[in-house]
């Protein structure tokens, strides 16, 4: 997992203002307590303008190099294997990492396993369609000889968590100037040609099935009343 070119674009102008609206994207997106674990996986290096690893201790950095704020836990590990236990973590963070990731389809089975029914994922991705991004590979060499990853559209994103059981909640645009946040699925419009990068935020489900019994009959719980009325015909009959 090379993530070179991540952190080169965010020493040039337009990568630290995708830097900034990342933060305070993130710093919006997180709204689970200071006690619930939050995962991330790889580290940023400017953790601390999104969220304070001082007050939330749960918070896990897996990265290889252990970067990362100094107050987080650090964990050592592959994003395919996570040395996690299942069904512990309240929040995943994943910040341009799928993209360089080679085993990221299994990354994301991982992170289904150790999410709590009704945790939260949080997915950002560089926009495969942005005109900003592809032009770095032109106007700076170094930059682009330190790719080493692949662009991952938003389409298939929401594809691998439908396919896994999460449901989509809310879907991001970073462009130069804001950050467009909608419902549910992506909108296409000008704004996709000109982001830099997108954002998911979606929460794991889990449908318990309900087997269907054959259903037994029961015996009649009719009674029949006896009025004292009698028909007109007997009645007559009994008269003559």
């Amino acid at each position: 997992m090379k993530r070179t070119f991540l952190f080169s674009l965010y020493e040039t102008p337009q990568g630290k203002l995708l830097q900034t609206l990342e933060a305070s994207y993130l710093k919006r997106s997180i709204m689970v307590s200071c006690k619930q674990t939050i995962l991330q996986i790889g580290a940023l290096g400017w953790e601390n303008e999104f969220i304070d690893c001082s007050l939330y201790q749960k918070y896990s950095i897996l990265d290889a190099k252990g970067e990362g704020c100094k107050e987080s836990v650090k964990i050592f590990g592959k994003s395919y294997q996570l040395p996690v236990q299942s069904e512990t973590v309240d929040l995943v963070i994943l910040p341009h990492l799928l993209e360089f990731d080679a085993h990221r389809f299994q990354t994301m089975r991982e992170i289904e396993r150790v999410l709590k029914p009704e945790a939260e994922v949080i997915i950002i991705n560089f926009n495969s369609l942005s005109i900003w991004v592809r032009l770095q590979f032109l106007w700076n060499k170094k930059m682009s000889r330190s790719w080493k990853g692949h662009f991952i559209n938003r389409t298939r994103v929401a594809d691998w968590l439908k396919l896994l059981n999460f449901e989509i909640l809310t879907t991001s645009e970073f462009t130069l100037d804001s950050i467009l946040t909608t419902p549910e699925k992506f909108k296409l419009g000008k704004r996709t040609y000109f982001s830099m990068a997108y954002a998911v935020r979606a929460v794991k489900r889990r449908y318990t099935l309900i087997p269907l019994a054959p259903a037994k009959a029961e015996p009649s719980r009719l009674v029949v009343v006896s009025t004292g009325i009698e028909p007109s015909a007997q009645r007559l009959k009994k008269d003559d």
